[in-house]
């Protein structure tokens, strides 16, 4: 992220953070991580890991686009990486993203909330994705649907992927 991105990611987390009245010592403390850490990122300051986004996103019960979308930048962390494309605030929010995984590259992600869905679909390589305990392998041009209020997990294969994937949150899902 340019300088730019990463002061309104700031600006952002800050905004999130303060509106539920926590102090930074009890967010680092849930989110898990350093509280210097997240004064540095609330400064503009650092280079946030996908993992860090996501579970800020999670204590803040915000979806992880609330957060990256004032970037307007795409997050890269070792050999995967996540762009948004576009957010849905209506009944149903929905958030679009494209990933990329180099060859290999497994990213494990933690549950969304509970009653949220995500459709990959493989526009190059293979990808073993899905909660844990089901992964499911996918070619190019498939197209896969799983509940993701659980803890899942996108591998890679030889040749890398490319995917794209579209959360849909429950009605009702603060944005």
């Amino acid at each position: 992220m340019d300088d730019d991105a990463l002061q309104r990611l700031g600006r952002r987390i800050t905004a999130l953070r303060q509106h539920k009245t926590w102090s930074l010592t009890f967010l680092a403390d849930r989110a898990g991580i350093a509280k210097s850490s997240l004064s540095r990122l609330e400064q503009g300051k650092g280079n946030p890991t996908l993992d860090t986004l996501w579970r800020l996103a999670l204590q803040l019960e915000t979806p992880f686009s609330a957060l990256i979308a004032t970037a307007q930048s795409s997050i890269i962390e070792g050999d995967i990486s996540v762009s948004l494309l576009d957010r849905h605030r209506g009944v149903l929010p929905v958030d679009i993203y494209l990933m990329t995984l180099a060859p290999d590259a497994v990213r494990y992600t933690g549950a969304h909330v509970a009653g949220t869905r995500e459709t990959l679909q493989i526009i190059t390589g293979r990808l073993q994705a899905g909660p844990d305990q089901a992964l499911v392998i996918l070619e190019t041009e498939e197209i896969h649907q799983f509940a993701a209020g659980q803890p899942h997990t996108y591998r890679a294969g030889p040749q890398g992927a490319t995917v794209l994937v579209t959360i849909f949150y429950p009605q009702g899902e603060v944005a």
